[in-house]
């Protein structure tokens, strides 16, 4: 894990967060189940996985999760660019979340990110 990353974070539906809050345990979104993995992106990776994979798309909810409660199962691969991404090969326990927020999407189509930690 890169050394100054202590939050990563995941875009959900809210449908599927209520799920997940429901069954307490997150096991991810239809992408992450055909991928094999759950997909998170760092602070820095938030907006333009947003713009990417959610243009537009209302109801999203911005999970952050402390990544050294994954353990091992999360790994740093590359991904857009070579970048590396966080992956989690393992269901996500609610324990490791620490905030929940909206995702509102602007009047110009595009998310509102909010001011994340790394």
């Amino acid at each position: 894990m890169p050394p100054a990353t202590r939050l990563i974070y995941k875009i959900v539906g809210e449908h599927e967060w209520l799920a997940a809050t429901a069954e307490g345990r997150f096991i991810g979104s239809a992408v992450d189940i055909d991928d094999g993995f759950i997909h998170f992106s760092t602070a820095g990776q938030v907006a333009e996985t947003a713009a990417r994979h959610f243009s537009g798309r209302k109801g999203l909810l911005l999970v952050a999760v402390e990544a050294a409660a994954l353990g091992e199962a999360l790994k740093w691969e590359p991904s857009r660019g070579g970048a590396l991404f966080p992956h989690l090969y393992d269901v996500l326990s609610l324990d490791a979340v620490c905030r929940v927020e909206p995702l509102p999407v602007g009047e110009d189509g595009r998310h509102r990110i909010p001011e994340l930690e790394a």
